[in-house]
């Protein structure tokens, strides 16, 4: 499997993306986040997760986009297909980038459309935000849900890396034997299961999540206690690894050894529920319609939560599959089905799948799980 995209994928993307904002009357974009920048420009890096530098990106109407950067990433983003790169030296507590930005923006005019819808954040300090605002003598509005249009529906390449670290995780998931059994610390199981994705090809494991016990888990967030797992427990693994940039995010339960019957029959109603989900992932359909199809089966009220969302370069991004999400399915887009069973009060089992929407009918991007693995 390739890293990174050609060419034609970013200038595609930026078509799309230049169509839509001439529709909506709009001058420009300006970015700010990690996936946002990532998606019209390819530069992948784990700095981000220093919160001391602000990035931008602007996506004028016409031409190709420009990087206003600090300067420590210039030699990255010069590997990219990006040749407008406009740098400063950051920090600058004075003015860190500010009135960079402000001059490409009053360069380019506006309005200049700002992602602000659901999911979306603005990353740089309000106080600089309202200042180039002032600078930049051009009018901001929001981006009218453009991005997040186009992050919504994946290319062929895009789906190809998701399916990769799908298989990855799928690898991974069949060695848990190797790794968990009665007396093992739920702990450990955790860190040794984030060394086999990596073994196995993952970049890095940036989500784990999981539980154990008799009946289920409590809840599908918790970082792992150090309690042993013990003989009649239900385990769960739940991962969000990376390949190249994009994610998957699915779960697998497995017995510790025999299981009480209810456990077993629970796995399999999520099982059905997961295919029922898969059958009404259709074209055409709204993410309302693919909850009932699982609902129907697994039960869900208000207070359930959702069972499924969009994936791609985020972990959760898009649609949710909801009793209230009208979001029409279209072909390209990846979704995962999470139907959720409580067996006891405060103890649920869960399973997870990735898959994406296709004209003829779903199709798996995770190796679809059968039945309950004992270990």
């Amino acid at each position: 499997m390739r890293r990174g995209f050609d060419t034609d994928e970013y200038k595609a993307r930026l078509t799309r993306a230049q169509t839509a904002m001439a529709e909506a009357g709009l001058g420009a974009l300006l970015l700010t986040t990690e996936p946002e920048v990532r998606y019209f420009t390819g530069f992948l890096t784990r700095f981000w997760e220093s919160p001391s530098r602000p990035w931008y990106l602007v996506v004028p109407a016409f031409g190709d986009p420009i990087a206003v950067i600090p300067s420590i990433g210039a030699a990255l983003m010069g590997q990219t297909w990006i040749s407008d790169i406009r740098t400063w030296a950051a920090p600058n507590p004075t003015d860190d980038g500010v009135t960079l930005l402000a001059d490409t923006l009053r360069q380019i005019g506006g309005p200049v459309g700002v992602p602000s819808g659901a999911e979306t954040v603005l990353r740089m300090p309000l106080a600089d935000f309202d200042r180039m605002k002032t600078l930049a003598e051009v009018g901001f509005c929001g981006d009218a849900g453009i991005v997040a249009a186009l992050r919504a529906v994946k290319s062929e390449a895009e789906i190809a890396k998701i399916r990769h670290i799908c298989g990855i995780s799928g690898r991974a998931f069949a060695r848990v034997p190797e790794i968990a059994g009665v007396g093992v610390p739920l702990s450990r199981v955790f860190r040794d299961f984030q060394r086999l994705l990596l073994e196995e090809g993952a970049d890095w494991v940036p989500y784990l999540a999981g539980g154990a016990g008799p009946f289920g888990y409590e809840d599908v967030i918790s970082p792992a206690r150090d309690a042993p797992l013990r003989a009649g427990d239900m385990l769960m693994l739940d991962t969000g690894a990376v390949w190249d940039g994009y994610f998957c995010d699915f779960d697998r339960n497995f017995a510790i050894g025999p299981v009480n019957d209810a456990c077993v029959e629970a796995h399999e109603r999520l099982l059905e529920a997961a295919n029922a989900g898969l059958k009404a992932a259709q074209p055409g359909a709204l993410a309302c319609d693919v909850f009932a199809a699982m609902a129907a089966l697994v039960g869900a009220g208000e207070t359930a939560g959702r069972l499924g969302h969009g994936l791609g370069m985020q972990l959760t991004e898009g649609l949710s599959l909801t009793k209230h999400d009208q979001t029409i399915l279209r072909p390209g887009m990846v979704i995962t089905l999470e139907p959720g069973l409580e067996l006891r009060p405060g103890q649920w089992l869960v399973h997870e799948e990735n898959i994406v929407i296709r004209e003829g009918g779903a199709e798996s991007l995770s190796d679809w799980a059968q039945k309950l693995p004992q270990v």
